[in-house]
């Protein structure tokens, strides 16, 4: 017996599997065809059916929770549309998923994909053009199989198993991804899971106060003048690779004494104090006319992109070679806490996202801040040999008080 009802989402929050054997489909009573399958796992799907060349089909729209209501009747639309003019969906779904390779869903995933939604998408964007394109790519998408990606996530893990993990997510959302599109049947296993991932441990390397000085020496040395000045901001100020190197001079505020950086990692502004080195510091970066950028590329528009050649000379020439970019980041942390400052307050200044100290950020003014980065940035230059010891002045008790709190 047909049962056709009115589809609303609490209607469709309450189905539950009712045949013992066969399909369990609730047609919508406004589109003829449109409706969701209730599967014994109680698991929902929409659907639409339809006739072409004489013959019935039910092709999947996508799973419910994925597609609303509302997304799923408009794609209903969109197809029967397509059907009246006389093309088969299902047929072309076949045709697309037996002749796409990776490298073609890579491609997708990319541009419907990661460069829309995700600020980190230029590291999807390496997994892709550094490993999975050239272990998979030629392979069509429905013949890659859970050994393939094992084989791939095993190779990259002998010298990278943090490296190998990222990898193995990527392509675990590319596979959910082309189910969506069409390259896999929805009910296609995803041979990206069920894989063993590495154990991860955090790196605890920083730069210490002894290897400071041949570091500076070293970027000072540095033939290009603009990835010079962006390795002192970054050990000055603790900001994330990507962030500072999108920087735009309308981002430096001097009145305000900030430096925003609008487009995070957690999608939310987040602002550095100016203190006395990192002002010195933009002061000395030629500005290049017509480009916005701190850090301009080689276009007459665009800011720099790779900055690993350089930092490989600054790092070999100053005898840390296990140094990485990120490092210095982690440097920043390490001094403001070896500085006496609260970790909470660290968390501040890095832009942390972690939830359960966000509360607890809101109680420390931008004062605070910018006294601990100050200290940090005038401790920093001293153990450079930039500054004589007399000019970091000791933070009277009130002063450590406050910058604790």
């Amino acid at each position: 017996m047909v049962s056709i009802v009115k589809l609303t989402k609490t209607a469709i929050d309450h189905f539950l599997h009712e045949k013992d054997g066969g399909q369990d489909i609730r047609w919508d009573d406004q589109i003829r065809g449109f409706g969701v399958r209730v599967y014994p796992s109680n698991r929902k799907t929409f659907v639409l059916s339809y006739r072409s060349m004489g013959r019935k089909h039910i092709m999947q729209l996508g799973p419910y929770g994925v597609l609303t209501l509302d997304q799923a009747r408009d794609r209903a639309k969109r197809e029967l549309v397509r059907i009246m003019e006389g093309e088969d969906p299902l047929e072309e779904k076949r045709r697309l998923s037996q002749s796409a390779t990776m490298e073609v869903l890579c491609e997708a995933y990319l541009t419907r994909h990661a460069m829309v939604h995700k600020k980190s998408w230029r590291d999807d964007d390496s997994h892709i053009r550094l490993h999975i394109i050239p272990a998979l790519g030629s392979l069509p998408v429905i013949s890659v199989q859970r050994s393939d990606v094992a084989k791939l996530h095993q190779e990259i893990g002998k010298s990278k198993p943090t490296r190998a993990n990222r990898v193995l997510a990527t392509l675990s959302h590319m596979f959910e991804l082309a189910k969506l599109w069409g390259y896999l049947e929805e009910g296609a296993p995803n041979p990206a899971r069920r894989i063993q991932k590495y154990s991860e441990k955090s790196r605890d390397r920083w730069v210490t106060q002894e290897e400071l000085p041949a570091l500076a020496r070293a970027i000072d040395e540095e033939e290009n003048i603009y990835a010079r000045h962006y390795f002192w901001l970054l050990i000055l100020t603790g900001a994330r690779k990507s962030e500072l190197l999108q920087a735009k001079w309308e981002d430096v505020d001097t009145e305000a004494g900030q430096l925003k950086f609008p487009e995070t990692k957690r999608g939310q502004a987040h602002y550095i104090p100016l203190t006395g080195p990192v002002l010195a510091v933009l002061g000395q970066i030629p500005k290049l006319e017509g480009n916005p950028y701190l850090f301009p590329g080689e276009g007459k528009e665009g800011h720099m992109i790779n900055v690993t050649k350089p930092w490989a000379r600054i790092r070999k020439a100053a005898g840390i070679e296990d140094i990485n970019i990120h490092d210095l980041r982690r440097t920043v942390g390490s001094w403001l806490a070896q500085g006496g400052n609260s970790l909470h307050l660290i968390g501040k200044v890095l832009g942390h996202s972690n939830q359960s100290t966000t509360a607890i950020y809101s109680r420390f003014g931008q004062d605070s801040v910018r006294q601990a980065m100050d200290d940090h940035g005038r401790r920093l230059m001293v153990a450079a040999g930039k500054l004589p010891p007399a000019e970091v002045k000791e933070l009277n008790p009130q002063q450590k008080r406050k910058a604790k709190t």
